[in-house]
């Protein structure tokens, strides 16, 4: 029998259902939620992040939420970091750790680990900036497929930041960052885990985001960001640069009517719902659910952690074969 740590993760977009899922779910298997959510970190920051409440926090203890200030940094291997120690913890007390947000660098980083790449070189990188503000990034994209064919092929030509990290890597390692991350991928894991992934039809899950926006006014959002402005956080600070959070600031300046800015922080919201969902649909791992489907999410929590080792490498069992929804 394995002696890793067994850990459910429960993950997808935005407003999907992920919070009243794990709710449901976590009681039954006697376990303890770290949330996995690079914006619930942040103390005084609760409307807008659509942090767990007092009360469903009391009904099921959580962790990793209200852990820094809104200007303090905290990154992925922070994360990583903290969550081994909260995995830890719990599990110590024969529970099970339940990691539950929409944050994928923060799942990937905890369970895969970060690639272990050469740090960040800033004379190099501001030379490709400097190639990048003259010839544009088609220029920097042609470069790296003349030394990294198959990171060019994986990379969007305008998404100029990847580019400039694998042209980087590529200089001081001379191998492909997607080669490195693909060995990384194989490589020793230091938990077993199920995926459960929340998903539903595209125009229901606009919909929930629109409703949780015009919510989140109501319960007084605006003045959630006037009160951090008291406080003295710059609205330079990173949290504060959100979409959610920027357009408010931007509104309170005079730019957005309530209306308008309503309608900027739901579009965003669904922009960013759609970039989540791009990046989760890359994982084979990941059991795919309606949230309201409860009880078939109960069964596949249930089978894993009866079985030693009851997920195959692309993430299905032998008796069932992996659900996706648009």
């Amino acid at each position: 029998m394995s002696t890793k740590i067994k850990i459910v993760v429960i993950l997808g977009p935005t407003a999907v259902g992920k919070t009243s899922a794990a709710l449901a779910l976590a009681p039954f298997f006697n376990g303890e939620i770290i949330g996995a959510d690079s914006m619930q970190v942040y103390r005084y920051m609760n409307i807008g992040t659509a942090k767990p409440t007092e009360e469903e926090r009391k009904r099921i203890t959580h962790h990793l939420i209200d852990v820094a200030d809104p200007d303090e940094t905290y990154s992925a291997a922070r994360f990583a970091d903290e969550a081994h120690g909260c995995i830890e913890a719990i599990a110590k007390k024969s529970k099970i750790p339940f990691i539950v947000g929409g944050t994928g660098l923060y799942i990937d980083s905890l369970l895969g680990g970060l690639l272990d790449g050469p740090p960040a070189d800033h004379e190099l990188r501001t030379e490709y900036k400097k190639l990048l503000s003259r010839y544009g990034s088609g220029y920097l994209h042609q470069l790296l497929a003349r030394r990294d064919k198959i990171s060019a092929a994986k990379i969007h030509p305008h998404d100029s930041t990847r580019v400039i990290r694998a042209l980087e890597v590529f200089e001081h390692t001379g191998t492909s960052i997607v080669t490195r991350q693909r060995e990384q991928a194989f490589g020793d894991e230091r938990y077993q885990y199920i995926k459960i992934g929340l998903n539903m039809e595209r125009s229901l899950l606009f919909e929930k985001i629109e409703q949780r926006t015009s919510r989140m006014i109501r319960e007084g959002l605006v003045e959630e960001v006037e009160s951090l402005i008291e406080r003295n956080y710059k609205e330079t600070c990173a949290p504060l640069q959100s979409f959610n959070y920027r357009t408010v600031i931007e509104h309170l300046k005079g730019a957005h009517t309530v209306e308008n800015m309503e309608g900027i922080i739901s579009r965003d919201t669904r922009h960013y719902a759609k970039r989540q969902l791009a990046w989760f649909k890359r994982d084979s791992r990941i059991l795919w659910f309606n949230p309201d489907e409860i009880s078939g999410i109960e069964k596949e929590i249930e089978y894993f952690l009866r079985n030693s080792r009851s997920m195959k490498k692309d993430g299905c069992r032998e008796e069932r074969s992996c659900q996706n929804t648009s």
